[in-house]
């Protein structure tokens, strides 16, 4: 080999292309996010974090080891219970790596205490916490109105619930004015659409002709994942800042929820706080009749001691002389017993006119009326749009076929169909013109049916 064409030792072994640090932390990313896909962990909550982005950073833990966790905020969201630092649970996730860091992670979608449901421990922890600010003091609920004229309602205008409350309202106080805020009772979103519920009828009570006495909140029995939504903060705050006073009924007997401890009233079942809120009417019926029994009851003993004393005085020698007299005044009673009873008898009637015509004024404002009048117009109106719809696309159908025609009558096509036709070049130009044409060329002329490719033999001009 010739010494021009030698080359220095050190150009002829290449060194290897060293990686970067992201290269080489990318693929440790690739390898470990392929390969644990789906985990299971358990440990001990610890260095927990929520920072204003609304995602949650914690590590876990056990006595050797331990490895950070994110939650990010579109999954926590999801979480009933709030998490805390020393409290043990198992998560489900997959193992990701943080580049810029250059460590690796859990990234969480599920967690669950271990001992105690999500849904019990978030309930106690709602419970802790809204007592603390005295939202269950017992020295803050109100009594309920004794005879309430207008009831709202909040709860599924489809459930159970709805139709029972009704149907012992109707029974108990049928002259009751009821006013219902529909919402859903259980699903994501539902405990917000239940406190706008109570917040709206609050502003629909504070208008004078619009007056509400009381509130019945809840729904008919469930799961306790059905239930939650009578569990959550916000229909808490919107019970505890109503004006009206609020009864509670949450599902069964046996179901205890948020929104039962602060009502200012608990009942049972949804049935159960329908009669509650009537049973001031139904008292009230019955302390009347008590009252009228035990008023007659009087009436006769005062005039059995009366007949008593005067059969003393008769026998009494004293007074023997004075037979007349107290034959008269026994005549005296028996017309002032009578009419006792007859003032009794017509007081009692008067009292059974004033009832009735309360209920016929009642009936005279049912709300229902002036729903069936709105019901007709509304037809009415609606009758009224489908003519108007129906005179404007036939006016519309005119108004296209006379255009179309006049359209038609401009049309290439309507001239090439009297006989006329179009001469297009080789370039596809329009030939107008016998002087633009040359011979040997190449025509297109187009007929109404179809075109025609010509060979020019011939021009002749009009001069010609």
């Amino acid at each position: 080999m010739k010494d021009s064409q030698k080359k220095p030792v050190d150009q002829l072994f290449t060194p290897p292309r060293a990686q970067t640090v992201s290269e080489l932390t990318a693929r440790i990313k690739s390898g470990l996010e392929r390969d644990f896909t789906s985990l299971l962990i358990q440990g001990e909550m610890s260095d927990l974090s929520k920072p204003s982005s609304g995602h949650w950073y914690f590590s876990l833990k056990d006595g050797q080891s331990q490895i950070r966790v994110v939650c990010f905020k579109s999954a926590n969201r999801l979480i009933r219970f709030r998490p805390q630092n020393g409290i043990s649970v198992v998560v489900r996730g997959r193992l990701s790596v943080y580049l810029t860091g250059g460590y690796y992670q859990l990234q969480v979608d599920w967690i669950e205490p271990i001992g105690t449901g999500s849904i019990q421990l978030a309930f106690e922890q709602q419970y802790r916490r809204l007592k603390a600010e005295g939202l269950f003091d017992p020295g803050r609920k109100r009594k309920l109105p004794l005879l309430p004229r207008r009831v709202g309602i909040v709860t599924s205008p489809t459930g159970a619930a709805i139709q029972d409350i009704l149907r012992v309202l109707e029974r108990r106080n049928p002259g009751l004015d009821i006013v219902i805020a529909p919402v859903r009772v259980q699903g994501e979103g539902a405990a917000n659409e239940i406190a706008e519920g109570i917040r709206r009828l609050n502003q629909m009570a504070q208008k004078q002709d619009y007056p509400i006495d009381v509130l019945i909140v809840g729904r008919g029995g469930g799961s306790s994942e059905d239930l939650w939504a009578f569990n959550e903060e916000v229909v808490a705050r919107a019970i505890h800042d109503s004006a009206i006073p609020v009864v509670s009924a949450v599902g069964h007997e046996t179901d205890t929820s948020i929104s039962d401890l602060v009502a200012d009233v608990r009942s049972a079942t949804p049935s159960a706080a329908a009669e509650t809120i009537s049973a001031g009417t139904t008292d009230l019926l019955m302390r009347v009749d008590e009252l009228r029994a035990a008023l007659e009851a009087a009436i006769r003993y005062y005039l059995l001691r009366r007949r008593s004393r005067l059969k003393d005085l008769v026998a009494s020698q004293a007074i023997n002389d004075s037979a007349n007299r107290i034959r008269n005044s026994r005549r005296r009673v028996d017309q002032l017993m009578e009419l006792a009873r007859h003032s009794l008898t017509n007081r009692l009637a008067v009292a059974r006119l004033s009832i009735h015509r309360s209920q016929l004024r009642l009936a005279a404002i049912d709300p229902r009326r002036p729903l069936v009048i709105s019901a007709k117009r509304l037809a009415a109106l609606d009758q009224q749009l489908y003519q108007l719809i129906d005179e404007g696309v036939s006016t519309r159908r005119s108004r296209f076929a006379l255009l179309s025609g006049r359209l038609q009558a401009f049309s290439p096509l309507a001239v090439l169909a009297r006989g006329y036709t179009i001469v297009t070049d080789d370039s596809a130009l329009l030939v107008t013109k016998a002087a633009a044409i040359t011979p040997d060329s190449r025509l297109t002329v187009r007929f109404i049916d179809g075109l025609v490719d010509c060979n020019v033999v011939n021009v002749r001009l009009k001069d010609d």
